[in-house]
C-alpha cells in the first residue's frame, strides 16, 4: 500500500497531537519499506532470516511507540530518527551476539555491500556506531546520510531527497565519508569529517 504524498507527515502530526489512532494508521504506511530494509540485512543469514527481519522490524516499532516525547516534523524526519533506532538495535544485538559467543564459528553478514568490512553480528559494527558517534559530534549530517542510506536502506536518490540535496552530492559525500570511517575504524582517526 502505497501512501499518497503527506500522508505519512499527516499522521505524524496527529501521532504527535495525542491522537490515539495514528499510529495504528502510520504502522501500515511504513512497515513494508522497512521491513524491506531489515530483510535485506539479513537476507543472507542462516535459516529463519525473514523471521529475524520481522523481529528487528516489530522491534523497532515497539520503541517508536514508546517515544512519548519525539516531534517528527514530516517523514524526512521520522525515517531519519527510524534509521537511528534500527542502527541501536542491530549495535545492541551484534553485543548480545558478541558477548555470548565471542565470535567462534559464527556467520557474519555484511552490512552492506558498498561497506563489506562491516558485518552484522561483528565487533565492527560496534567499532562504526563508535565511529558514527564521532562523525554526528562533527557533522551530523554526513552521519544521518549513512544512517539512511546503510542502516534504514534508502537509495542514494531516496536519501538525496530526504536530506534535500542532489544525488551528486549524496554519491560525493558518501564516498569520502565511507572513508573516513574506515580509517577511523582502522585506527586512523580522522579529525575532520571528509570534505566533499
Amino acid at each position: 500500500m502505497e501512501p499518497l504524498p503527506g500522508e505519512i507527515t499527516v499522521l505524524l502530526s496527529r501521532w504527535k497531537d495525542g491522537e490515539p489512532n495514528a499510529f495504528e494508521q502510520l504502522v501500515p504506511l511504513v512497515y513494508p519499506h522497512l521491513r524491506k530494509v531489515a530483510a535485506a540485512y539479513m537476507r543472507r543469514e542462516r535459516s529463519g532470516a525473514d523471521l529475524q527481519a520481522t523481529m528487528l522490524v516489530n522491534e523497532l516499532c515497539l520503541k517508536l511507540l514508546n517515544q512519548k516525547s519525539a516531534v517528527w516534523e514530516d517523514r524526512e524526519h521520522f525515517y531519519a530518527f527510524s534509521a537511528k533506532v534500527m542502527r541501536m538495535i542491530l549495535i545492541d544485538h551484534a553485543r548480545e551476539h558478541l558477548a555470548q559467543r565471542r565470535g567462534a564459528g559464527v556467520e557474519h553478514v555484511s552490512l552492506h555491500d558498498e561497506i563489506p568490512w562491516v558485518a552484522i553480528g561483528s565487533a565492527r559494527l560496534i567499532d562504526l556506531n563508535r565511529a558514527l558517534d564521532s562523525l554526528a559530534a562533527i557533522d551530523a549530517a554526513k552521519a544521518q546520510m549513512v544512517e539512511l542510506r546503510y542502516f534504514l536502506g534508502c537509495t542514494a536518490e531516496e536519501t538525496a531527497t530526504l536530506m534535500n540535496v542532489s544525488k551528486a552530492t549524496v554519491d560525493r559525500e558518501l564516498k569520502y565519508t565511507k572513508a573516513w570511517l574506515f580509517r577511523s575504524i582502522e585506527g586512523e582517526k580522522g579529525r575532520n569529517p571528509p570534505a566533499g
